[in-house]
């Protein structure tokens, strides 16, 4: 049987229901520091000949990127047969692009997890595909479609714009059309420019109503929202709302949202920590499911 050890953040989304549903046990771990500062692993359940999985994350504090690498060294030392990392939000993936001079984020990541003794990672949404281009081994990334579109038709479809805020969103835009069975409706497409001045958008392909939805994959500081809402307030939509996989909620300008139209906010829970950044305009939505499903068929 296979087992999976989250790190303590991750546990509470593993309890109760989530895991009773799971064909995987729930496997403990300790991890804690020496008085000098050095980080330890102490594993309580047998892994020897089992196919293992870390439940974690590499965001930032990278406190959580030691804690992953010490765990999986530690389960491959108790003669784990194979290391899954589990990771709903892959940090470092937008650093996905060879600048001479510049770290490679995405690359050296993969690099870290490998020499760790990671042999596969699972994750939501990678950011693009040239960060799964950077990992040394292979990296299976999960859409939340499904999540979004069941969302959407609970609320109805009866005219929605469906947008991708820049080009990058347009596949996953695709992918909530059709999960919703949209597939008679038109995209829309915010076309995006970097300025000194940060993010702005400058033209838009395709028709808006009065209600419209996007879908992007991180809301960081909320700079890209800011102008995407901006610019369909001005194309003639009053009711906004935005689904994003990952909702980091850094600095300030994502607050602009709600006056620009945005009623809700769903994201993941990738990263626990979204609904109390975002406050009372986020809703998060459970990822956990499709996280353990295509792990129980890594498993299998």
């Amino acid at each position: 049987m296979s087992i999976i050890f989250p790190l303590p953040q991750y546990r509470p989304l593993l309890s109760g229901e989530l895991i009773e549903r799971s064909t995987s046990v729930l496997g403990s771990c300790e991890l804690d520091r020496f008085a000098n500062g050095e980080l330890y692993v102490r594993v309580g359940d047998p892994a020897a000949g089992r196919i293992c999985a870390i439940w974690g994350s590499l965001a930032p504090p990278d406190e959580q990127i030691l804690s992953v690498l010490a765990l999986a060294h530690t389960l491959k030392r108790e003669g784990a047969r194979q290391v899954v990392a589990l990771l709903p939000y892959l940090g470092y993936a937008r650093q996905d692009r060879a600048e001479h001079g510049q770290s490679l984020g995405a690359a050296w990541a993969g690099d870290l997890l490998r020499a760790g003794g990671v042999d596969r990672v699972l994750t939501l949404d990678v950011h693009s595909s040239r960060a799964a281009a950077c990992f040394p081994m292979q990296l299976d990334s999960l859409s939340p479609a499904a999540l979004f579109a069941e969302v959407l038709t609970g609320r109805g479809l009866a005219g929605v714009s469906v947008v991708a805020p820049d080009d990058g969103a347009v596949e996953r835009a695709e992918a909530v059309i059709r999960a919703a069975g949209m597939n008679g409706s038109a995209l829309a497409r915010l076309h995006k420019r970097r300025d000194a001045n940060g993010v702005a958008h400058s033209s838009l392909t395709g028709a808006i109503s009065s209600r419209a939805v996007i879908v992007d994959d991180i809301l960081d500081t909320g700079g890209t929202l800011v102008s995407a809402c901006a610019a369909l307030r001005r194309a003639g939509a009053r009711e906004i709302d935005v689904f994003v996989t990952h909702g980091l909620f850094t600095g300030e300008r994502w607050r602009e949202l709600p006056a620009l139209g945005v009623r809700r906010i769903y994201a993941t829970d990738s990263l626990p920590a979204a609904r109390e950044r975002g406050g009372e305009i986020v809703e998060v939505l459970p990822a956990g499911g499709l996280m353990l499903d295509a792990f129980a068929a890594i498993a299998s």
